[in-house]
């Protein structure tokens, strides 16, 4: 048995800096590893995914610059290369954090899976083949979360991809089927179309991004057809079967209707489940809810004292910037005693399409089910200076206030810069700075956030 102050289990986006500043505030930490540095995010989320996203931008301009009296004639997607930029850069942030963590005094970084054999006891089965036990009193848990596979009948047989799989494709499918029509199917969607594959989206609900506004969701889904992807709502996929050539049919009913879709290769994108099963927390007597994600408090702590959890395995929004706040929050309480909550901290998310699609706060299906006395402000970027200058006017910038006070509640940009835009409004929240504030502030011409002056010009009475 070895005794730590701090046991980590995870290098995401919270674990990794979270060990990094225990063992620098002096608690010998051991940071323990199943795979990689970096969790998701480094590895198979934000920071591959959006190098491919710069890609298939540039494809997208090469096809579109006509308008701008640029003609480019023959160019060509080298997906080899594209792939190999994203590998390149993957290994340059992912080895960085690793090196920087393993200079830190007072810190073990093993690599092995972790799973709990007493209250605060872990088991560690490192990669090489052998194990250790180990036990602290404090012990944050970080494993994150990975694609979720539904039961469909042959669907296991098609060889299908997932969210991460789907990254070590070095070539471009004839035709991608995805299953789903949220965040992760509708960037890796568009994001094969640009390539070259030809694209068919399933999504069970009646409009994409259903926890979107109706309007965000019609004009994104307009957005992309337009780009010729097929968006198939109220479908779902209900069996497969694939052929000795590779051709795969999918069997899908839509609004009650059989129907047969045939393609090369099939996306799963439906959501994702949190990694806790191989831990064995009810030994420890860590609660989980009935999808397996860990239970914490307002200040992340488990239903055992001393047992945290933090990202995407404690449910909620999942996201990078959410599973780092995290980590400053456990911290912030633990290292400098101070007394921080999650409680009503911002939430913004950013989509990178192309357009991007960014939200803070309140939706405008939110205000109305609060019942609250709102206004909302509406700006097609058809209207927007910098827009019409760049010849890309896709999308709108909305937002909601608050009739009587003038605060912002919340809103959505969907448009060139949608998460920069976004994030301007956010802090204006964050600061209390009311809608008639920025309707007369000065802005730097011409930026896209100038026009936020113009957004707000319209609930002027």
């Amino acid at each position: 048995m070895k005794y730590y102050d701090a046991i980590v289990i995870g290098a995401g986006q919270a674990g990794g800096p979270l060990a990094k500043k225990l063992a620098l505030a002096g608690k010998k930490t051991v940071l323990i590893e199943k795979r990689w540095i970096g969790g998701t995010c480094v590895n198979d989320g934000c920071t591959p995914t959006k190098t491919w996203v710069a890609s298939a931008k540039a494809a997208y301009m090469a096809s579109n610059s006509t308008p701008l009296g640029v003609k480019i004639k023959g160019y060509s997607v080298d997906m080899p290369t594209i792939k190999k930029r994203k590998d390149d850069i993957v290994l340059e942030f992912r080895n960085g954090s690793l090196k920087g963590l393993e200079a830190t005094k007072n810190l073990d970084v093993v690599f092995g899976e972790a799973s709990f054999i007493g209250e605060k006891t872990i088991s560690v089965a490192f990669n090489k083949g052998k194990k250790q036990e180990l036990s602290a009193e404090l012990i944050f848990i970080n494993t994150g979360a990975k694609p979720f596979i539904p039961e469909i009948e042959g669907l296991k047989d098609t060889g299908f991809l997932n969210s991460t799989t789907i990254l070590d494709l070095d070539y471009i499918p004839d035709h991608l089927l995805i299953l789903g029509g949220n965040y992760i199917g509708l960037e890796f969607g568009q994001m094969f179309r640009r390539f070259g594959s030809k694209v068919t989206i399933l999504e069970k609900s009646d409009r994409i991004v259903a926890r979107e506004d109706e309007d965000v969701s019609e004009a994104l889904s307009q957005i992309l057809a337009d780009e010729n992807i097929v968006i198939h709502t109220n479908t779902t996929a209900t069996h497969f079967k694939q052929k000795e050539n590779g051709k795969i049919t999918a069997f899908v009913t839509k609004n009650g209707n059989e129907e047969k879709i045939k393609c090369s290769h099939v996306l799963v994108a439906v959501g994702r489940t949190p990694q806790t099963a191989a831990m064995q927390l009810s030994i420890t007597g860590v609660e989980t809810d009935e999808h397996g994600f860990i239970k914490v408090n307002e200040k992340l702590e488990t239903n055992v004292p001393g047992i945290y959890a933090l990202g995407d395995v404690k449910g909620g929004p999942a996201f990078t910037h959410i599973s780092y706040n995290d980590y400053t929050i456990v911290y912030r309480n633990l290292v400098k005693n101070e007394n921080l909550t999650i409680k009503n901290r911002p939430v913004p998310y950013c989509m990178f399409t192309d357009p991007q699609l960014g939200h803070i706060g309140l939706s405008e299906n939110d205000a109305k089910k609060l019942k609250i006395n709102y206004k909302m402000a509406k700006l097609p970027m058809a209207y927007v200076a910098r827009a019409i200058e760049t010849g890309d006017t896709r999308g709108f910038m909305k937002a909601i206030v608050d009739a009587d006070t003038k605060q912002i509640l919340g809103a959505t940009v969907l448009g060139p810069e949608g998460g920069e835009i976004m994030t301007i409004l956010q802090m204006a929240m964050m600061g209390g700075i009311t809608y008639e504030e920025i309707r007369y502030c000065v802005f730097a011409h011409p930026l896209y956030a100038e026009s936020l002056n113009n957004l707000f010009m319209a609930l002027e009475t």
